[in-house]
């Protein structure tokens, strides 16, 4: 059994949802972060030597890194659905918003939460990936692999909203970015599985 082990206001979420979304079984297992610290418990750090969600076991496996366990997840029980194969003609920008949201987006923000000498650099970058989400909305797409929804979007919504619990970002000039994190959140896997990750938290949409 696949068993999703959860820790509250953590990139765990992601794994969640797309159980939810590609509707297959698994178990979940949720840990509570410490109160004061804000830290995983010694029980999750133990899951995995990275000591960071999200965290899966499956079978005797035991995975972690949030693009891993969606590669793998997507592979070996849903059938590669949510992803587009080499000859679609969105493939590339599938790939690229893909590895954004680790690769660029999320990298700023948690430079950010360490704030230092680099805060101005980074407050631009994101600022500029920011604006780069936003025109490609502006552009019509309804997802970031354009018609399709796929595993670029359970990426990228993370840093877009539970990680603004630790760094706050004011998405107000960006009303298009915004109308897009609307649509993914009515949808009902998103929805389902929110309610099972954090059924006490109100998600940061706007």
């Amino acid at each position: 059994m696949l068993t999703v082990h959860h820790l509250g206001i953590s990139q765990s979420d992601r794994i969640v949802w797309l159980c939810e979304e590609l509707s297959i079984p698994y178990e979940l297992v949720r840990y509570e972060r410490d109160p004061v610290t804000r830290l995983a418990p010694e029980a999750y750090k133990a899951l995995h030597p990275s000591g960071t969600a999200p965290v899966i076991t499956d079978e005797g496996l035991t995975l972690a890194e949030s693009g891993a366990i969606i590669d793998y997840i997507v592979a070996r029980h849903g059938g590669r659905k949510l992803t587009l194969q080499a000859e679609h003609p969105d493939f590339a920008q599938f790939l690229y918003w893909y590895h954004f949201a680790n690769g660029s987006l999320m990298p700023c923000m948690m430079m950010l939460m360490g704030a230092g000498g680099l805060t101005g650099i980074m407050r631009d970058r994101l600022a500029r990936n920011l604006a780069a989400l936003e025109a490609h909305f502006t552009q019509g797409h309804r997802w970031l692999a354009g018609d399709a929804f796929t595993i670029a979007d359970i990426m990228i919504m993370f840093p877009l909203t539970t990680m603004r619990a630790f760094v706050p970002v004011d998405l107000s000039p960006y009303p298009n970015l915004r109308a897009y994190l609307h649509r993914v959140a009515d949808r009902p896997a998103f929805r389902s599985a929110m309610a099972k990750a954090d059924p006490d938290r109100k998600l940061q949409i706007d």
